[in-house]
């Protein structure tokens, strides 16, 4: 199993990529999974539905399943957060993972560059494996491989090409 992040800045475009990236990866028939990074407290049940309600009133696991997905919600309450690889143990055998945030994970990582002429806002200057970036413009203090904005097949198959 292949596993890759894209990181960036907020708003720099990440989940624009990752969909991108994704839709990319299903149409050359792999079985992708992907784990996305929110901040702070999030709810993926909404208020007034079953589910929302079961947790609500103190559940601290709650399945929702159809014929057509199903979903498993933990309340962490005060335990810790849980890291990537955690997560991914969780996946049920994908060919590949994608992730969106994560960026101090030691996996292999491509940046989102949102202001190329701002090294300020670099990421990759303080992070490891930072494999390649995205920018509108050639980063000079770059020395991996660089794409453009448009090379979304390019960089899907630098993705599967990647080696450790």
């Amino acid at each position: 199993m292949k596993v890759f992040g894209i990181i960036g800045l907020k708003n720099s475009g990440k989940t624009y990529f990752v969909k991108k990236i994704i839709t990319k990866l299903k149409s050359l028939n792999l079985k992708v999974a992907s784990i996305k990074h929110a901040h702070d407290d999030f709810n993926i049940d909404l208020p007034n539905t079953d589910s929302y309600m079961h947790r609500e009133a103190g559940s601290e696991q709650v399945i929702i399943s159809s014929s057509k997905r199903w979903a498993k919600i933990i309340e962490l309450n005060s335990s810790q957060e849980r890291n990537l690889g955690e997560l991914i143990d969780e996946l049920d055998k994908p060919d590949i993972v994608i992730f969106e945030g994560y960026k101090k994970e030691a996996y292999p990582k491509i940046e989102i560059i949102k202001d190329p002429l701002d090294i300020s806002t670099h990421l990759f200057n303080n992070l490891q494996n930072v494999i390649a970036v995205i920018s509108e413009i050639k980063i000079d203090s770059f020395n991996k491989k660089q794409f453009n904005k448009n090379q979304i097949d390019e960089i899907v198959q630098y993705i599967l090409n990647y080696e450790n």
